[in-house]
């Protein structure tokens, strides 16, 4: 945290543990796997050795693939699955999204998923899903009376610098009820504007930028998240 503003790291791997880690002001790492599309769920093996690596908080990811985020009885069966085993794993929490065929909020698994999240007394986050349902408003109503706890959101644009409007309105109307987590595109450019002109005090970034071994990939950069940290300190 740095001046009262959490900080939560997207890692797709161990070593992107283990940087975030390294870093005091980090609060959360959201633990995934396959950054370049968008996070997926990671293995059961990395979600244990980041625990044991960090005493921060580690929100694991369920998602089985990429796409539109209506999953099949069977996808939906082993989302289920992967999150217990997050869960007696010692995850502070899952990170998940359901959308009906009409680009609704599946209010039923929603609730049903977030109801195994707190029977472990943990976090249910939403992802961001939530920016490719209809009619945020109506929405996020859903997800408060689901019991989540957070959502993750850019404002339903690109990137949370052309979202901010929405993302303020939602901080304003729904503050009281679930947390707003902006993330998207979030860096040193912009961190300091996106918590100045919404009111919310939490951003979520992968800090990436592009490594090599034998071919490109992506991996969390610590100089970034140290750019972002001195913005947000000014």
């Amino acid at each position: 945290m740095i001046n009262g503003i959490q900080i939560e790291i997207c890692c797709g791997s161990y070593d992107d543990v283990l940087t975030a880690s390294s870093i005091p002001e980090v609060d959360r790492i959201e633990l995934n796997c396959a950054l370049e599309l968008g996070g997926l769920t990671p293995s059961c093996s990395l979600m244990r050795a980041a625990r044991k690596a960090t005493d921060k908080k580690i929100i694991a990811m369920v998602r089985p693939r990429p796409a539109g985020f209506c999953y099949t009885p069977t996808e939906k069966e082993m989302m289920f699955a992967d999150a217990e085993v997050f869960l007696k794993s010692g995850a502070d929490g899952i990170v998940f999204g359901f959308l009906d065929e009409d680009r609704m909020i599946d209010a039923a698994n929603t609730a049903k998923m977030t109801e195994l999240i707190h029977s472990y007394g943990r976090q249910a986050v939403f992802h961001k899903a939530f920016d490719a349902a209809e009619y945020p408003f109506e929405s996020m109503e859903t997800l408060i009376r689901c019991g989540i706890d957070r959502v993750l959101t850019s404002g339903r644009e690109a990137s949370v610098t052309a979202g901010i409007p929405l993302l303020k309105a939602l901080q304003d109307r729904f503050a009281n009820a679930i947390e707003i987590l902006p993330g998207g595109g979030v860096n040193a450019a912009n961190a300091l504007s996106v918590v100045k002109e919404t009111g919310i005090r939490q951003l979520h970034m992968s800090a990436k930028s592009s490594f090599h071994d034998l071919e490109d990939y992506y991996a969390v950069d610590a100089g970034k998240i140290r750019d972002v940290l001195h913005t947000l300190a000014e």
